[in-house]
């Protein structure tokens, strides 16, 4: 994974499955179907006669532009996956991601309310899981979407077992 500017000095990170792409790739191209059919409605109903007043190029312009549109999210789509990533430590766990608005979370362990491990139709059939990080503060609930189901578990009952013994501490 590369190194960015606002990653912490020497953390490995850990990438999320590549498999994790096919479950955005989907998503992507769903959501891309349906605008593209929504914004052609005023093309059909115009080439049909039964909207004929209605402006030609902006008939045309309206499903090109979710074309285009459409065709740069999936061009970053590959990018986006490769850049999010975890890494556990001692007292906390890292979340990063992001390609033009990078982010970088560190949710401590003793902050943690509960871990959530959620899995989708099309995530279960490609063996992956989301974990979900609650805190006290909203803003500072993290996810980790792509993980193989196997290391889902894993985290969670570490990451619950490491939030118990902190708390535990206090």
């Amino acid at each position: 994974m590369r190194r960015e500017p606002i990653d912490p000095a020497g953390i490995e990170w850990t990438r999320v499955s590549p498999k994790y792409l096919r479950v955005r790739l989907v998503g992507w191209a769903i959501g891309s179907l349906i605008f593209l059919v929504i914004f052609s409605v005023p093309l059909v109903l115009l080439l049909t006669g039964v909207l004929p007043r209605f402006p030609l190029l902006l008939a045309w312009l309206l499903p090109a532009a979710v074309v285009i549109f459409a065709g740069w999210r999936g061009l970053l789509l590959p990018r986006q996956v490769r850049a999010i990533g975890y890494a556990e430590r001692n007292e906390d766990l890292l979340v990063r991601q992001g390609i033009f608005f990078q982010r970088t979370m560190v949710v401590p362990y003793g902050r943690m309310q509960y871990v959530d491990v959620a899995v989708g139709p099309i995530e279960r059939a490609l063996g992956l899981c989301t974990l979900k990080l609650h805190t006290a503060s909203p803003g500072t609930n993290a996810e980790i979407p792509g993980l193989p189901s196997s290391e889902g578990a894993r985290l969670r009952e570490q990451l619950s077992a490491r939030g118990e013994a902190k708390l535990a501490g206090l």
